[in-house]
């Protein structure tokens, strides 16, 4: 029999054929990735936070701190958010960093009334696209559109076969069902589709998560696995982060299952925790973080160059390719949860400037950035 490896390495190659033929410029980028790395320069995703707006509120939340919630308040909040010119410029700095995928996020990235504007102005023949979604608004028409436009791949949230269980996880009656229709749609589109899910420490080994696993093989889609973090509207909660023997075990089930997790080398590449190596999130409010639980600012997109800011990051020891320890923000048993984690909390996100975190010390030269 096939080893659940190979049919991956295949699955790669194929993703890989199917991107030189539709998008040639993203394809060379992706063939420098290896030599950057060996020079130390990241190869970051963007995991771009365009907008905050979401008509769900889940239990996981880790952007709810982020969000304006009212209609009052976000006519209030005056501080400088993305406008689609902003977009650009990211696209174009990124573009010529020799990055090659974008993701796009929230917030609820379906409910944007200027989606379509977005995906133009971070031009698709530069890069591969990628939007998560809770599957409330994705139907077969709209997953029509989204391949059109030049989207790449879906990435769904779905958090338990059991219907009852993940509306009540999402807050939404009604949410399971129209995930399966978003799953379903996005394969009949033609986009590439992965499912998000959160694990924590009493669902790794639980039954119900091995017949998600055995659900999802049978309708050949990938699983991403998030591991739950203390941050958003868990923050403080640590009773159900995971520690290194549920991390591990859940790795281990990439043996059997097409599951991976951030921490599953990508391009044949074992770095670690990839935050700010392999990626970064852009908030609405241009703050660079160094992945979407590690709510500090790096430097801010509006005021210095994004390459500036993730150098500054790769400088520090916890991103550097120095390091190639787990995840610091998903895993109890990592000492950065404890030394870190209080300087960032009980604070008005996104404004945690990194130099309110780390010192001098925390560098690999030993000086500030």
């Amino acid at each position: 029999m096939e080893s659940m490896e190979v049919k991956i390495q295949a699955l790669e190659q194929g993703k890989r054929n199917q991107l030189k033929l539709e998008k040639p410029l993203v394809y060379e980028k992706v063939l420098k990735y290896v030599d950057k790395v060996e020079r130390g320069e990241s190869i970051a995703i963007l995991q771009f936070q365009y907008d905050y707006r979401c008509n769900f509120a889940c239990e996981h939340c880790s952007a709810d701190k982020f969000m304006v919630k009212s209609a009052r308040a976000r006519r209030a909040d005056t501080r400088r958010k993305f406008d689609i010119e902003a977009v650009r410029e990211l696209s174009r700095q990124g573009d010529e960093m020799g990055l090659a995928h974008i993701v796009i996020t929230g917030g609820e990235p379906m409910t944007y009334p200027d989606f379509d504007q977005v995906i133009e102005a971070i031009d698709p023949s530069k890069w591969y696209i990628s939007s998560d979604t809770n599957g409330w608004f994705l139907d077969e028409t709209r997953a029509r559109h989204l391949k059109a436009i030049g989207v790449d791949k879906i990435q769904v949230s779905l958090d338990s076969m059991n219907a009852d269980e993940h509306d009540a996880f999402r807050h939404k009656k009604g949410a399971h069902s129209r995930v399966l229709r978003a799953i379903q749609a996005s394969k009949a589109a033609g986009l590439n589709v992965i499912i998000q899910t959160v694990v924590w420490k009493d669902r790794a080994r639980s039954k119900e998560f091995e017949e998600f696993l055995n659900w999802a093989a049978e309708q050949d889609v990938p699983i991403y696995v998030s591991f739950a973090k203390p941050v958003g509207s868990w923050e403080g909660q640590f009773d159900q982060i995971c520690g290194d023997e549920e991390i591990d075990y859940v790795h281990s089930l990439g043996n059997k299952y097409n599951v991976f997790t951030h921490l599953t080398p990508s391009y044949g590449l074992d770095i670690g925790c990839i935050a700010v190596k392999r990626m970064v999130s852009v908030t609405q409010y241009g703050d660079i973080m160094p992945c979407p639980y590690t709510h500090l600012s790096l430097g801010n997109f509006f005021d210095e160059p994004l390459k500036d800011i993730i150098n500054r990051g790769l400088e520090l020891k916890q991103f550097s390719f120095d390091d190639k320890k787990g995840c610091f923000m998903g895993n109890t048993d990592d000492e950065f949860i404890e030394k870190y984690l209080p300087k960032m909390q009980g604070k008005n996100v996104p404004y945690v400037p990194w130099n309110e975190v780390f010192s001098a010390e925390d560098f690999r030269d030993g000086k500030l950035h």
